[in-house]
């Protein structure tokens, strides 16, 4: 049954520091109480009200998806999609996914579904950021 508590999107991660340091460059808020190593454990952020993302080193990965095998780095299952409310925020975002280690994988451009670019973070994982066309 669905409920008003947000989305926990969890996604694999090679290097936890690498990871905190990316996010926090997107100016996402970390959530949580601080391990061992001073991150947030477990590692998550909030990215709206209704979706969190948390960051899960690979080896222990493998406690939450069981027998199936996870995407090798590069291949692409999803891609997550931010929209934002103007075309300067779509740029803003990008230029900040490549300022913390990113990498831009489509510059903004205006496409038939609004202005978007997508980037992927230090782990491959894909993000599209887009501006819907005003009606």
């Amino acid at each position: 049954m669905m409920n008003d508590k947000p989305i926990v999107l969890s996604l694999p991660i090679a290097d936890r520091k690498t990871a905190f340091s990316f996010y926090r460059g997107l100016n996402l808020e970390p959530l949580g109480e601080l391990g061992r190593d001073g991150l947030p454990e477990p590692l998550q952020f909030r990215v709206n009200p209704g979706l969190h993302i948390m960051l899960v080193p690979t080896v222990g990965f493998g406690w939450i998806i069981g027998n199936h095998e996870p995407a090798p780095p590069g291949a692409s299952e999803c891609v997550l999609g931010i929209t934002t409310e103007s075309r300067a925020e779509v740029d803003e975002l990008i230029a900040r996914a490549e300022q913390a280690g990113g990498h831009v994988v489509s510059a903004p451009a205006d496409q038939p579904w609004g202005y978007t670019g997508s980037f992927s973070d230090p782990d491959h994982h894909l993000w599209m950021v887009v501006s819907q066309p005003e009606v």
